[in-house]
């Protein structure tokens, strides 16, 4: 079956057990993800709140940043959703990632902000393109997952090139200059 919350059809992944008179803590067990900030820069005050919301309303259970890149988290009922889609969105300024067949959460390294080699802001590119296909993340439209992804240069550490459908690699764009006297 599918489940979601109000206006939303991509971010819940719905699970249900086949035998709930056997297994009841997990009749349903769905899975929650989260669209991170790019570059995945959280201040500890933020996860702090994540793990306060998360604690009463799901199994305490979460993977930050595994294959999806979202912040998963894994294990709440039905009737938890709504409760937790509010107070994510409304309390916390957090969003809902892609699931499902649609666009999912686009993702990037931490580029610029971090690392020498980068030759593209991948934190701006991932901010517009989040922007420009929110619609798609919250409405399925597609037949199938579509990822973007983006790598500040050719190292491609968030294996862009492996685990999307549209990467975007940075790559010097001149002559190497070099600074002999240095």
């Amino acid at each position: 079956g599918t489940v979601g919350v109000l206006g939303y059809g991509g971010g819940v992944i719905g699970r249900y057990c086949d035998r709930p008179d056997l297994f009841p803590a997990v009749a349903h067990f769905h899975t929650v993800r989260v669209n991170q900030p790019a570059a995945k820069y959280y201040t500890t005050e933020v996860l702090r709140k994540l793990c306060d919301l998360w604690d009463p309303r799901g199994s305490g259970l979460t993977n930050l940043h595994g294959s999806t890149g979202d912040i998963v988290l894994l294990g709440t009922t039905t009737d938890h959703l709504e409760p937790l889609f509010y107070e994510l969105t409304h309390e916390l300024g957090m969003d809902l990632g892609g699931s499902g067949s649609n666009m999912r959460t686009p993702e990037g390294c931490l580029g610029m902000s971090r690392c020498e080699w980068s030759c593209i802001n991948t934190q701006d590119i991932i901010y517009d393109l989040t922007q420009e296909y929110q619609d798609a993340l919250h409405r399925p439209m597609f037949p199938y997952k579509f990822k973007f992804k983006a790598s500040g240069c050719p190292m491609d550490c968030v294996a862009a090139i492996a685990r999307s459908d549209c990467s975007i690699i940075g790559t010097w764009r001149d002559d190497i200059r070099i600074d002999q006297s240095a």
